[in-house]
């Protein structure tokens, strides 16, 4: 046997120097290939699934924060809108789509309210997607063309009253806060024949309203506020928790006399929830710079929002603890589930 020069003999650390050294090239590669997967990210447009049809509150969110992000990172975004069915049948679209960093949802709060409201809907709330961070936050509106006489809600309940068969109200999908509004006040009014006329989005109801098919319009101040700023529609009341800074004439629902009244349209931007960590958390930091702008802030108030600059598990308690909250007004209103 050949006898090994003591000189030239591997010492026990540098054999265990050695195989570390051998072990971390071969892992060194694998650990790149996931960093560099990201490192150019996005490398394709990014698309926006927009639970509702053109012209809404969160369409009008969703094409401001698009084209901001892509001036800002010089990346593609794009909206898709899939209304219909209370915005389930986009929420559920976006839910089945592949979790690749590739496609988002931006939604309201009927994602919270349809987890009550339907028996069955086409994604698990809870499960399904992840918070990826807050957006803008409006409040609803109850609203008349300016030629009908009246002049607050109790005026409005009372016309109603006395016309049962004449007058409607037009709403944004089943689930949205505007539609529960409406059958809130129908409740609160005992006007069981004040009739809902439930539209695809809150650019239709509004719409229907200024062809005068409906004589009232519950939905989000940003479609209506350029109708009334010109005169063509009066507000009657607003739902948030104080007025609105434009309009300091007109009083909210709690002020109008209607206890607990407050609801509110929010925007939020979900992932699915297997979307990579690195994809998400890109998106929230980009998402948050252009909404703490005072550019941003100022063209999302003028359409009627203020922004609710926080992030991804801020955005996803709210989302959640809405869930149980709408519950409990649901049952109080008494509306049936789908």
């Amino acid at each position: 046997m050949k006898k090994i020069d003591a000189h030239f003999a591997p010492s026990r650390r540098s054999i265990i120097k050695g195989a570390g050294a051998l072990a971390a090239g071969v892992a060194a590669p694998a650990f790149l290939r996931v960093r560099s997967a990201y490192a150019a990210y996005p490398e394709r447009p990014i698309k926006v699934v927009v639970a509702n049809t053109p012209g809404g509150p969160s369409d009008l969110v969703g094409r401001m924060i698009t084209a901001a992000l892509q001036q800002s990172t010089g990346k593609t975004f794009f909206i898709e809108n899939i209304g219909g069915a209370g915005g389930n049948i986009g929420m559920g679209a976006a839910a089945r789509s592949e979790a690749d960093g590739y496609t988002f949802l931006l939604a309201t709060n009927a994602y919270s309210v349809n987890a009550s409201l339907y028996h069955k809907t086409p994604y698990d709330p809870l499960k399904d997607f992840v918070g990826v961070c807050e957006l803008a936050t409006s409040p609803n509106t109850f609203v008349v063309k300016s030629e009908l006489p009246a002049k607050t809600v109790q005026e409005f309940a009372a016309l109603a009253r006395a016309n049962p068969d004449k007058f409607n109200c037009a709403t944004p999908p089943i689930g949205t806060t505007p539609q529960i509004s409406a059958e809130m006040l129908k409740l609160r009014e005992k006007l069981p024949k004040l009739e809902v006329v439930v539209f695809k989005g809150g650019g239709d109801a509004l719409q229907a309203l200024l062809s005068g098919t409906v004589q009232l319009s519950s939905g989000s101040l940003p479609p209506a506020a350029p109708h009334i700023k010109a005169g063509t529609l009066r507000c009657l009341a607003v739902t948030g928790e104080s007025r609105w800074p434009d309009l300091p004439d007109v009083p909210t629902m709690v002020e109008a006399g209607y206890k607990d009244f407050v609801l509110a349209t929010d925007t939020v931007m979900l992932a699915p929830a297997k979307t990579p960590p690195e994809a998400t958390k890109w998106l929230e930091t980009e998402i948050l710079k252009i909404l703490n702008t005072a550019e941003m802030k100022e063209m999302l108030f003028k359409r009627g929002f203020q922004v609710r600059p926080k992030g991804a598990q801020d955005a996803w308690a709210r989302v959640t603890k809405e869930i149980d909250m709408f519950k409990g007004i649901i049952e109080q209103a008494d509306m049936k589930k789908l």
